[in-house]
């Protein structure tokens, strides 16, 4: 929270800030709506489309008797602190709408039918589509949305184990082009599509890191063949072996030593899985995604999928630039006060960000407050002859690339304040 407010921001005014911020909490609803307005008209936002995922941000605090502080799946690898996990609704082109904080022992799959009802219950029934990662929606919750009395549709991930299922009818159909380096297969099932997607990127990349995976983990196998170490001791240590080389570890067959055998090249054995490979590499690079849209064009389903990565976007910056965690807070209304200071610091972010992409491409948000953070704001100080003080309130000018910036952005300073005269004991107090 230090990073957000500032370094000279004391004990004193945090504590006020919290004090209006519980004040400002039950009109977080309002304010919803206020930014759905606003992006609207800055903007020209449409909201047909909207993107749903959760994170969890930790605490580095004595795990609690009670509160949204619970241990819970850590998104952030730390699963020896308790978490609160945070759901976010932005567009497509990452502006937010709408975020809930929930106990950090929430499941994904019991979010969405909630957050459904709110959308609707503040912006009315609409047609709109809802794109998710996989894990999200429960079999229950898409039902409802396809026969929901104001159809509601999806676009969401698949596990790629309910491929196996529909392996058969996708290899009998013809790969169809709808980018550079990626293509789709659809099959049509009870009035849901399955798109089969393939990146040539993608491709390359999952198949550069489960070599390298495998690298490392068939070197380690060697090297246990040849350490003299007992049964137990063999199985400690490829329980290591395992979580390190993660799926690879399944291409692999092991022969393990009896239980009273030593560990020899002779007793503990092991061999490539061609037929498990063979399937591995025909998956890779592939996406299995399900869908409602069944009369919209594959190229858009495609494109509807991968601008998750704006909200995957929103969580880093909130994560990284904007210092969400760790958090310190223990009461639940202070740690609703840290996100929200930190949603509006986002929504701040975000604006700035599109006005720079229309006005000066090229420069991120973080660049321009870098440059920016140079110009100070002084009041400067003279005594007068009758023992008061002349107060001038000055910033201080800005240089030619700051003078650049401001130009491009279309900026204009306001004008120095006018100078103040006050007594010596106003200006002590």
């Amino acid at each position: 929270m230090g990073d957000l407010l500032g370094e000279d921001f004391g004990l004193v005014q945090i504590d006020k800030l919290y004090r209006c911020l519980d004040k400002l909490l039950p009109h977080k609803r309002d304010l919803f709506t206020y930014l759905r307005q606003r992006w609207q008209a800055l903007f020209h936002v449409g909201f047909e489309v909207l993107l749903y995922d959760l994170t969890s941000t930790y605490f580095e605090s004595e795990p609690p008797e009670g509160g949204m502080r619970k241990f819970g799946y850590s998104r952030d690898k730390r699963p020896d602190c308790v978490q609160v996990v945070i759901a976010l609704v932005v567009t497509p082109e990452g502006f937010p709408l709408a975020y809930e904080i929930m106990p950090g022992n929430t499941l994904d799959k019991t979010t969405l039918a909630d957050f459904l009802k709110r959308i609707e219950q503040q912006y009315g029934k609409a047609q709109r589509t809802w794109v998710m990662d996989r894990g999200i929606p429960t079999e229950e919750t898409l039902s409802r949305m396809r026969t929901a009395e104001t159809p509601i549709h999806y676009l969401v991930g698949t596990p790629r184990g309910r491929l196996s299922k529909l392996e058969k009818a996708f290899l009998t159909l013809p790969w169809e082009q709808v980018r550079d380096s990626v293509e789709v297969k659809l099959i049509e099932q009870a009035g849901e599509l399955y798109i089969l997607s393939r990146s040539g990127g993608r491709v390359h990349k999952e198949r550069a890191m489960r070599r390298r995976r495998l690298k490392r983990l068939w070197k380690r196998l060697r090297e246990l063949q040849q350490q003299k170490l007992t049964r137990d001791d063999l199985l400690l240590k490829l329980g290591a072996a395992k979580k390190e080389a993660g799926q690879a570890y399944r291409l692999v067959n092991l022969h393990l030593p009896a239980k009273d055998q030593p560990v020899t090249p002779q007793t503990f054995t092991f061999a490539l899985n061609r037929n498990k490979l063979r399937i591995v590499r025909r998956r890779e690079g592939s996406y299995l995604l399900r869908s409602n849209l069944t009369r919209e064009p594959p190229a858009r389903l495609w494109q509807y999928y991968i601008q998750l990565t704006e909200i995957e976007q929103a969580f880093k910056e909130l994560k990284s630039e904007l210092s969400i965690r760790p958090i310190y807070h223990q009461k639940d209304r202070r740690i609703e006060a840290h996100i929200f200071v930190a949603f509006m610091a986002y929504c701040l972010q975000v604006t700035l960000k599109h006005r720079l992409r229309a006005l000066a491409p090229g420069l991120t948000p973080r660049a321009v407050l870098e440059k920016f953070a140079a110009m100070q704001m002084v009041d400067v100080h003279l005594p007068t002859t009758d023992g008061r003080y002349l107060i001038l309130p000055r910033y201080t000018q800005p240089d030619p690339d700051q003078r650049l910036v401001l130009s491009q952005m279309r900026l204009v300073l306001p004008q120095q304040l006018p100078p103040k005269i006050t007594s010596n004991a106003a200006l002590v107090a």
